[in-house]
């Protein structure tokens, strides 16, 4: 798998540096590399207690995206899923501890704690004042002696950095800590494992199922389970949550682990607002991730009153995205004169059984047409059309069928509700001019020629462009002949778009002239297949 890396050994110096360059002179390193790797807060007031934490990296932003006012004073970087030495956390002592003393925060890791508790050990050595917390919030595995420590992590960096902003002493900061630690859980699942660069990919999960309760570093779950929809994930989730929440108010911390797309991140958000296990949330947004793995974890913490005001409080850093109230979507009523004016329905059996015979043959070409899109576009032709067809058939009843001057602008206003896209406001211009030239006194032939005209006009396609006027053009000039010349007519246009390998417009002319090359125009395809089904529907 190809990824934006130049090299294994310098990829996480290089990230580093690239977080601080892009920092405006908040953050700054040691000068250790490669061994040591320590971010730190510039403005740091060694009055005040130091929070560190760390461990191996891949889990971007955590942890140096989250140093700053209100959250950690330092980071303590290893190389990919590696825990860093002893001497690099020594060092990230050393560097930032005054004599208010420092809180080390670590995640429940053999090798986050030897290395950090061992220096731990050597800082009181050397004067320090050093506390340590352990963190262990991940509930998937619950027969494991000492649970791993995931994103409710970020829970105690933020409440801890708070108190330890406002100059609280290290005995109430580490108290802190230690609360949210005893209750915070955690569990995440993913429909796939995460890319360790260099390293070959591990197929673990194959399709149709999702792993329940992965590692942050790609470690098996607890058990793989049949994938459904998100909806389905997130009550997985939660079922193994619930019985670990009391108390309350709860706060949730909706945590990306690495690639899953925003919008995917929102509709599993809509399942936990549904949900109603928490009042508040941290997120969407990738905080504890693991390299690129696709999948999502919850974190949900019972806070009291100070926990979350300590929550609420802003913090600098872009990488945290704040805690917000959850609640039901706000929805207001739609702005006076969108909705167009309802048309009388009426009934005309012929007119109803040609446009349902017209809605069949979309939905019928629906994977068609979606795979002839996919070689120059983005492969939902088909369903678009066949999205609308549907709600198209749902609605006839309440179609003016009996009067073409008030059917075509119904039907144009239905397309532009129904279809995605250009599509619908072509289609929707399209029936609204024939219209207009329905109720001049046009035929039913020179007002679709009328309507094709106006979609040229504004859209600025004309044949030879490679769209659908290219079937359109020619089947509406040959209808005056009958339904069979058209659908010849419309199936030759159609057919010369597969060697116009150059668009002009429409999506296709953004596309490289060789995926073009001997593929139809799905727009173009899809009249064709219109009139040459409305024209086997006459011969039958």
């Amino acid at each position: 798998m190809a990824q934006f890396v130049n090299t294994k050994e310098d990829l996480v110096k290089e990230a580093i540096d690239g977080l601080l360059a892009c920092s405006g002179g908040a953050l700054a390193r040691l000068d250790g590399y490669p061994h040591i790797k320590v971010v730190y807060r510039t403005d740091w007031d060694r009055s005040k207690v130091a929070l560190i934490s760390g461990g191996g990296s891949g889990h971007e932003p955590a942890h140096a995206g989250f140093v700053g006012r209100g959250m950690l004073t330092a980071a303590v970087c290893g190389e990919v899923f590696a825990s860093p030495s002893v001497e690099a956390v020594l060092a990230g002592i050393l560097a930032v501890t005054g004599d208010a003393g420092c809180l080390l925060i670590v995640k429940n890791y053999t090798g986050d704690r030897l290395n950090f508790g061992l220096a731990a050990e050597r800082a009181r050595a050397l004067g320090r004042k050093v506390e340590m917390v352990v963190v262990d919030d991940d509930i998937a595995l619950p027969d494991l002696p000492q649970p791993r420590g995931v994103a409710g992590t970020l829970f105690v960096h933020k409440i801890a950095g708070a108190l330890a902003e406002a100059g609280k002493p290290l005995e109430a900061v580490a108290s802190a800590a230690r609360r949210v630690i005893e209750n915070v859980v955690s569990i995440g699942t993913s429909l796939d494992t995460c890319t360790i660069p260099g390293s070959p990919k591990e197929n673990r999960i194959p399709p149709g199922k999702a792993e329940l309760g992965l590692g942050i570093h790609g470690e098996p779950g607890v058990e793989q389970v049949d994938f459904t929809s998100a909806a389905e994930a997130m009550d997985t989730v939660l079922e193994k949550l619930r019985p670990h929440l009391s108390g309350g108010p709860h706060v949730a911390l909706m945590n990306n682990l690495g690639s899953t797309t925003p919008l995917e991140m929102s509709v599993l958000c809509d399942g936990l607002a549904r949900a109603g296990v928490a009042s508040h949330i941290i997120g969407p947004a990738p905080m504890m991730t693991s390299l690129d793995m696709h999948g999502f974890s919850v974190s949900i913490l019972p806070v009291d009153g100070d926990e979350m005001e300590s929550l609420r409080i802003p913090v600098p850093m872009a990488a945290w995205p704040g805690m917000q109230a959850i609640g039901a979507p706000t929805v207001t009523p739609l702005p006076d004169g969108l909705s167009p004016i309802e048309p009388i329905a009426s009934a005309n059996p012929k007119t109803r059984a040609t446009i349902e015979h017209v809605a069949d043959l979309l939905i019928e070409a629906e994977g068609r047409l979606n795979e002839l899109d996919a070689k120059s576009g983005d492969g939902d032709t088909g369903s678009t059309l066949a999205t609308a067809a549907r709600s198209l058939k749902a609605n006839l009843d309440k179609m003016p069928l009996a009067d073409l001057t008030q059917l075509f602008p119904a039907l144009g206003n239905e397309l532009s509700q129904t279809m995605g896209g250009s599509s619908g406001v072509i289609l929707a211009i399209y029936f609204n001019a024939a219209g207009d030239a329905c109720a001049n006194g046009a035929t039913v032939e020179r007002a679709l020629v009328e309507g094709m005209n106006r979609v040229s006009d504004v859209g600025g396609a004309h044949v030879g462009d490679r769209t659908m006027i290219d079937a359109l053009a020619p089947a509406l000039d040959a209808l005056g002949d009958g339904l069979r010349a058209a659908a010849k007519a419309g199936r030759d246009g159609a057919d010369s778009t597969a060697t116009i390998h150059r668009a002009k417009a429409g999506r296709a002319a953004y596309v490289p002239s060789e995926n073009l090359k001997g593929n139809n125009d799905p727009g173009a395809e899809a009249v064709a297949l219109v009139f040459e089904g409305l024209a086997k529907a006459i011969d039958g």
